[in-house]
């Protein structure tokens, strides 16, 4: 069988090499990568990961893929109330048409997917599973962990094979991509100061997450979240710059971030200087 996107899944036979699941305490000692693919999911907790230089936010329900050769390293997030539970599990051997050996095609290059409702009950089952089985020293052990590697490699490609396809089978044609993505810019050009997450905006769509941030990236060049930013901070300098005579608290709620310290370093990091130092000038 060929799933959307050429994931050929016939010969899909990888070599499982260990499972870990443990809480962090602390920031992993180094910034690193690996010769074979690493996948992690998120149990509970929130957290963060440095990622090919960028910093990435995860929490309960992201799995995390590292092929080959990617730089990173788990960190703390100092705001959260409960630190990362995760579950790793590490393998190799496998091959995708079009994809170099031992590389695990994540959408438009991203590094993970954030999982809800039934898939997120299935990996977390699958999870549960291995642990058990890693815990047991029974005849065909290393099988079982491999068959449960199989089951989760499968589901991640089936979520990305899902994402052409809507009810009755129909595919948006690029006229109707164009329209999805015009309506989902209005809606954050218009609501920019709420609480916005991709997961809403695809189940008011009626449309897979993936999808929505596939079409929006092949149309736009950017993420829908990406792009949300990029809304909250213009308006947030705009006002700054204006002379608005409020605390940089009341500046962050008003572009829909209710952490100041959360909304000051994505400030800085977009435009070099602190919301304070943008309010002065």
């Amino acid at each position: 069988m060929e799933g959307k996107r050429g994931i050929n899944v016939d010969n899909l036979d990888p070599t499982f090499l260990f499972t870990w699941k443990g809480t962090r305490h602390e920031d992993e000692a180094k910034y690193h990568s690996h010769d074979y693919l690493e996948m992690a999911f998120v149990l509970s907790g929130v957290g963060r990961y440095k990622i090919e230089n960028h910093i990435y936010s995860v929490k309960e329900g992201d799995l995390i893929v590292f092929n080959p050769g990617v730089r990173h390293q788990a960190l703390l997030d100092p705001e959260a109330e409960t630190s990362t539970t995760e579950f790793f599990v590490g393998f190799s051997d496998i091959q995708f048409p079009e994809y170099p050996d031992n590389v695990l095609p994540m959408p438009e290059g991203e590094f993970m997917l954030h999982t809800q409702g039934e898939l997120r009950q299935k990996i977390f089952k699958i999870c549960s599973s291995m642990e058990a089985e890693k815990a047991i020293s029974r005849p065909g052990k290393y099988f079982m962990l491999k068959s449960y590697l199989m089951q989760l490699l499968l589901l991640v490609i089936r979520e990305q094979s899902d994402f052409d396809t809507l009810q009755g089978s129909y595919i948006f044609e690029s006229t109707n991509k164009k329209y999805v993505v015009e309506q989902i810019i209005n809606y954050f050009e218009d609501h920019y100061n709420e609480k916005i997450s991709l997961d809403q905006i695809a189940a008011n769509m009626y449309l897979s997450p993936f999808y929505v941030s596939k079409i929006f990236k092949s149309e736009t060049g950017d993420t829908p979240i990406r792009h949300l930013i990029n809304i909250r901070l213009e308006k947030a300098r705009e006002l700054l710059e204006k002379g608005y005579k409020g605390s940089i608290q009341e500046v962050a709620a008003m572009v829909g971030y209710d952490d100041a310290y959360h909304f000051s370093k994505l400030f800085k990091r977009y435009y070099g200087i602190t919301p304070t130092q943008a309010k002065r000038k």
